[in-house]
């Protein structure tokens, strides 16, 4: 789900941010940064930007809330989140982490969850506002007058359809890779699918081997 940023953006310019956001990221977007040079500890590991169900298990679907994001811990130890933050593509923040995260561990963020916490720190309250014609999710860390790009992903539309995830492959540290085991892909643009379903708070594995859709008229081809 996506809304428009650059009203909100502005408005933000204009005004001072509220006393409950001044321990939170800067409410305008991310403009001077740099980027870790480092392999990232926490990483993104898994997107579902157009969720058509009940992913959050509220009883009600929402497009809006039942988005989520996964994060995961690939230090090896367990990882205060201090300071880390997540945006899409507008670099805005939408969600600010806290406490620690075990070693291997998995932080689920729902679009609801992102929602609360706009509310919360007095920012303009739109969820995770995933694009479904493509968008990217971003995680920050920031320390003190420092901002890190820490890892990102930019998504295309395909990888953004109803029910489908993108997530790596092996599981925290591999490629990215479709799972469209709920809404079956059969174009022909990267990734392709793999059959199998999204796993939000559990590890990315997948047994089927990606097949590449053809034409009658392809088939016959390959074997003139």
């Amino acid at each position: 789900m996506r809304f428009a940023c650059l009203v909100f953006a502005c408005a933000l310019a204009l005004s001072p941010v509220p006393a409950a956001a001044e321990s939170a990221p800067d409410a305008a977007p991310v403009r001077h940064f740099r980027v870790s040079a480092a392999a990232p500890v926490l990483v993104i590991n898994e997107i579902l930007a157009g969720p058509a169900r009940d992913w959050d298990g509220s009883g009600t679907f929402s497009s809006r809330d039942d988005e989520w994001i996964e994060l995961a811990n690939a230090s090896g130890a367990a990882l205060d989140l201090t300071g880390f933050f997540v945006t899409d593509g507008d670099t805005l923040p939408r969600y600010g982490l806290a406490g620690s995260l075990a070693a291997d561990g998995r932080l689920l963020v729902f679009g609801k969850q992102s929602y609360d916490w706009e509310r919360a720190n007095g920012y303009p309250s739109f969820g995770l506002s995933l694009g479904n014609s493509g968008d990217a999710v971003m995680l920050w860390q920031a320390s003190g007058a420092d901002t890190v790009l820490v890892d990102r992903y930019a998504y295309t539309s395909h990888e953004a359809a109803a029910d489908r995830s993108i997530g790596r492959l092996p599981d925290g540290a591999g490629a990215w890779a479709l799972f469209d085991g709920l809404n079956t892909y059969t174009g022909t643009i990267a990734p392709q699918g793999n059959g199998c379903s999204p796993t939000p708070d559990a590890v990315n594995v997948c047994a089927s081997t990606p097949t590449r859709p053809l034409t009658w008229g392809r088939v016959k081809s390959l074997y003139r």
